[in-house]
């Protein structure tokens, strides 16, 4: 049998067996059926979807079930939920395994925005253990009882603020709730996505789960060589990409290159601009035109880093109506 490679290699999520271990991330109106499409064909070993509150689900929201959809060739992919009782999410995650069965439900308690921590989901639910504990348990026994082989997974935060630092507890709530899995942004909510992410307490997770569960990173994800350091200085079992992929969903196989070989690869601009007018192609069939190219003025301001022009090009692009328009923008790239 052929030995993994220690830095890319599966990986497994309760009954779910994963052929890699580069994610990406749930990313809250980014990581929609189009863009985890663009990730799986440019190697991601799975995905999530951004988050989709447990509420509305239950509410009966229609909109909600468009940001579930499964991407076209996605065999793998997780959807993440946010909610602050224990019984609607438990009710949210049947409703998901139902309409969707994806492999993977997991529930988010990092999100740092104050309408979601106002309810008492998001990174409020990693400074109440408690809360967090009831969430993961009653949705794994909802799910169990269901018949639903389904793991449950927890995305959490390094606490409230810097003096108020409840990783711990969070991941002991995650853990004795039946957690097969446990992601940490080692960021405060009051941090927000400011500041630098602490490594250090990822290491400290994976010496405190000591192997019962993976665990998995998130935050300062950006490039090949992070994603090397980010596993050589804590061990944590995978890392997820977030706004490291934005404009170039081929970052997980130029990693996975990279951990394979040490070779340091850049997708040409002209693959990344024809994926993107691929991601435009999906969103014009599920949304329509106008509303597509909305979406894809803040994507295709990402694609356009790093080529010539670009801050010329990006005061067009956030004024594109049509498809044509973004042909005439990157008519140097396209073929």
């Amino acid at each position: 049998m052929e030995k993994e490679n220690q830095f890319y290699h599966s990986v497994s999520i309760g009954n779910v067996k994963l052929d890699g271990n580069l994610f990406l991330a749930p990313v809250a109106g980014y990581s929609d059926c189009a863009f985890r499409h663009l990730c799986k064909s440019g190697g991601a070993n799975f995905s999530y979807t951004e988050m989709v509150s447990a509420e509305a689900l239950v509410r009966g929201s229609g909109k909600t079930h468009e940001l579930m959809v499964r991407a076209p060739g996605e065999d793998k992919y997780a959807v993440q939920i946010f909610g602050g009782n224990p019984e609607t999410v438990a009710k949210a995650a049947l409703i998901v395994a139902d309409e969707v069965k994806p492999e993977v439900i997991d529930i988010n308690a990092g999100c740092p925005v104050p309408k979601i921590v106002k309810t008492g989901a998001g990174s409020a639910l990693t400074r109440d253990p408690d809360r967090l504990y009831g969430v993961v348990s009653q949705t794994v026994k909802a799910l169990k009882e269901a018949g639903k082989d389904i793991p449950v997974t927890v995305k959490i935060r390094s606490g409230w603020d810097s003096s108020s630092l409840t990783w711990k507890e969070a991941a002991v709530a995650s853990l004795d709730g039946g957690a097969a899995a446990v992601t940490l942004h080692p960021r405060t909510r009051a941090q927000g996505y400011e500041g630098k992410a602490d490594w250090f307490l990822l290491a400290e997770l994976v010496k405190f789960v000591d192997g019962r569960v993976p665990v998995f990173a998130s935050g300062d994800i950006f490039s090949a060589e992070n994603v090397k350091a980010c596993l050589e200085q804590t061990g944590v079992d995978g890392v997820m990409f977030a706004r490291g992929a934005m404009g170039n969903p081929f970052i997980f196989d130029e990693t996975k290159r990279f951990l394979l070989t040490g070779e340091k690869y850049s997708t040409p601009p002209e693959v990344r601009i024809s994926a993107g007018m691929e991601e435009l192609d999906i969103l014009i069939r599920l949304k329509g035109e106008q509303a597509a190219c909305r979406e894809m003025r803040k994507r295709f301001c990402a694609y356009s880093k790093g080529l010539e022009k670009a801050a010329q090009m990006r005061s067009s692009i956030v004024s594109a109506n049509t498809r044509a328009d973004f042909i005439a923008i990157f008519a140097d790239y396209l073929s």
